[in-house]
């Protein structure tokens, strides 16, 4: 016997969540098409998890979206990142790490940045490109 409960109400408000969480990254992924130090690749990848769980219509609208939906193909398909994404998000995770030892932060706080923005740089750049023939 299962301990989540199958009761509408719940099914209803984890929808509901799903979908709030895939609206949110959207918004982050869309701020991000400007702004070069929020990546918008992640994000949109993100809402089209989300709105698999909490909304088939917004699911079916971002896999369809002319520029979104051959990220989230790729991605699915492939586990491929574009070369542009990888280059992007390597650089501003560098950025990162160089703006936090130009501030002078703790050696504590540098060492577990760039251990944790050295594991998801290695990551994105071991991702396959996304293929040639798109």
């Amino acid at each position: 016997m299962s301990d989540v409960p199958t009761s509408s109400p719940y099914i209803t408000f984890m929808a509901t969540l799903w979908t709030v969480g895939g609206l949110v990254a959207l918004a982050l992924g869309l701020i991000g098409i400007p702004l070069p130090i929020l990546p918008t690749t992640p994000f949109i990848l993100l809402s089209a998890f989300c709105f698999a769980k909490g909304s088939p219509r917004l699911r079916q609208w971002i896999t369809q979206h002319p520029k979104f939906g051959l990220i989230i193909s790729n991605w699915e398909k492939h586990g491929a990142i574009p070369k542009r994404a990888k280059r992007v998000a390597a650089a501003l995770m560098a950025a990162t790490l160089g703006l936090s030892l130009l501030m002078g932060l703790p050696f504590a706080v540098i060492a577990i940045q760039a251990v944790c923005l050295g594991g998801a740089a290695l990551f994105v750049l071991t991702r396959p490109d996304e293929p040639e023939d798109m």
